[in-house]
């Protein structure tokens, strides 16, 4: 079953009417009772976005449960929950609850009340809900509903809805380099298509997940388990074409928001908003580079590393040569390129032939750490500062990120995210809209050289969310530190069946650790050099450093 915003067509079929009639019916209510209720509890096809009425729908289509959001922020009311007689029992009123604190949470309500049937008082009050004093031999006892904070980036998102997940990532990348012709274009698919399973994270509680690869069964279900999701619908070896044809996929979903990993044509059909024409030049490195000149000079601490643009691939090997002489590396960049791709550290003078067309050099930052932060731009082009993370590097390669009390000191974080702010408002100027961030290099004498933005979302934004939703599912504020490993090598190629079970090992015995572990990346157990990506939460940095590299050995070890 799956929870979407109630429509117009259930109110006119009378559908969701019966659905709540039958519900109150079954605790035994005579039939005299149930009509002097009618009026009360008819719906009709005008309620549905006054009262934010949504449903749960069944495999065969007809309603299996309802639930309202009542009133205007601050303070508000579940006005309706009822579940098919049919249905009760599988968990999904306590789905539909949480659908209204979510969407409650989201929408800036601060509290919500329920006036409650009998019957249904040791419901509410199992998921947290109080009596109001004074009220609990009434008719209709009152219950206050606890409702988690939400950061205003939080309910800026999707504008605070939960969205369909579209992990369009070689997409996204098409558009400035081909991702899949040429040599290694193959590859190049597979890797992005692995890495789109991240777009699962990109929200704290999708609606629905589309990816493009096909989805080993039972991971969805421990990812829900491990974050508390309720019914989320896995829409595997599928692409933004599915979402835009007709009477399909899009039609079911026309009316509940779409994340993209990043914004493309086709995304901008789907969701009726134009690309600005340059919108995501920035993504562009030779681009963000000019813009981080622009601002660094009002920025004390922010220093972009020197850069040039050879006429061509025997000047840039000449150029690398001449600073090798002096005893200075030289980092070698693509125009496009996601993750540390199309980067090169040279300490020598290349072969011109091994140059790809087109580079970039920059000089080579000495420093340790690699902080970026992230942003996001809503529709009405508000920066929101999300927070600032610092990336585990392999290489050039971005293999994932920390966030949390001390993953960054306070003043890195500082200057990062005023700099980075300052980037958002140039981004949202030209038109731009949704996550970006800026990656950082901190030079040993604390400095910042900031190496590129991107338009689309993040390997660390993915680490904020699941950090964002495990404290909202613990009914708590954030703790603790979560870490994204994205590539977590395997000791053995494992077919779908045993790579599931494993991972579900391997979260238990965390889960006894005082840790969470949620697998991110499931796709890549059987390549050729197998790997699994991973999200662990813990109490303290000690505590993730411990369990981080017990988890590596886990599955370095695990074979047939």
């Amino acid at each position: 079953m799956w929870i979407r915003p109630a429509r117009p067509t259930d109110a006119e079929a009378r559908a969701a009417t019966a659905l709540v009639l039958a519900s109150k019916a079954h605790w035994g209510y005579d039939d005299a009772f149930i009509a002097a209720c009618r009026d009360e509890l008819t719906v009709t096809a005008a309620d549905i976005p006054r009262r934010r009425i949504a449903v749960a729908e069944a495999p065969d289509g007809g309603l299996a449960g309802l639930v309202c959001l009542d009133g205007t922020p601050p303070h508000g009311r579940i006005g309706l929950l009822f579940v098919a007689p049919y249905a009760m029992g599988a968990g999904l009123g306590r789905a539909l609850y949480a659908h209204a604190v979510e969407e409650a949470g989201a929408l800036g309500f601060t509290g919500l009340t329920v006036e409650s049937d009998p019957h249904a008082v040791g419901f509410y009050r199992a998921l947290g809900a109080r009596p109001v004093p004074g009220t609990e031999s009434a008719p209709l006892p009152a219950l206050t509903v606890p409702i988690p904070a939400r950061p205003g980036w939080a309910r800026a998102w999707a504008g605070g809805r939960r969205a369909v997940h579209l992990g369009n990532v070689a997409e996204f990348q098409a558009q400035f380099a081909p991702a899949t012709t040429g040599r290694g274009g193959a590859a190049r698919r597979e890797a992005a298509d692995h890495y789109a399973c991240l777009a699962a994270f990109t929200g704290l509680h999708p609606a629905a997940v589309v990816l493009p690869g096909r989805i080993p069964d039972g991971w969805l279900g421990l990812v829900a388990e491990r974050l508390r999701w309720s019914t989320v619908e896995l829409y595997d070896e599928t692409d933004e074409a599915a979402l835009l044809a007709r009477g399909g996929l899009g039609e079911r979903w026309h009316d509940t928001p779409v994340v993209p990993w990043g914004r493309t044509p086709a995304v901008a059909r789907l969701d009726g908003t134009a690309l600005p024409p340059d919108v995501l030049r920035y993504e562009s490195k030779r681009a963000s580079r000019e813009l981080f000149a622009r601002l660094a000079p009002g920025h004390p601490g922010i220093r972009p590393p020197e850069r040039w643009t050879p006429a061509n691939r025997r000047a840039a090997a000449r150029l690398i040569a001449a600073r090798a002489r002096a005893g200075r590396r030289t980092v070698a960049k693509t125009e496009h390129g996601a993750g540390g791709s199309g980067t090169v550290i040279h300490t020598a003078r290349p072969r011109p032939r091994t140059l790809p067309r087109g580079l970039l050099l920059e000089e080579y930052v000495d420093g340790g750490s690699h902080p970026t932060y992230d942003g996001l731009i809503d529709a009405s082009g508000t920066v929101h500062d999300v927070g600032v993370a610092a990336m585990t590097m392999d290489g050039t390669a971005y293999r994932g990120a920390t966030v949390g009390p001390g993953a960054v000191t306070g003043a890195t974080a500082e200057r990062a995210t005023r700099f980075g702010h300052a980037v958002g408002t140039e981004l949202a100027a030209t038109g731009y809209r949704g996550w970006f961030d800026v990656d950082y290099i901190e030079d040993a004498a604390g400095r910042l050289a900031p190496a590129e933005t991107n338009l689309r979302l993040t390997g660390p934004s993915v680490a904020f969310m699941i950090r964002r939703r495990l404290a909202e599912a613990g009914g708590g504020p954030e703790r603790g530190l979560v870490r994204t490993l994205d590539h977590v090598p395997l000791g053995a190629r494992l077919p779908d069946a045993e790579l599931i079970a494993f991972l579900a090992r391997l979260a238990e015995r965390c889960a006894t650790l005082g840790t969470v572990l949620v697998p991110t990346i499931p796709t890549a157990g059987y390549a050729p050099a197998p790997y699994v990506g991973l999200a662990i939460a813990a109490p303290t940095r000690d505590h993730l450093a411990a369990v981080d590299a017990f988890v590596r050995a886990e599955c370095a070890a695990h074979t047939l």
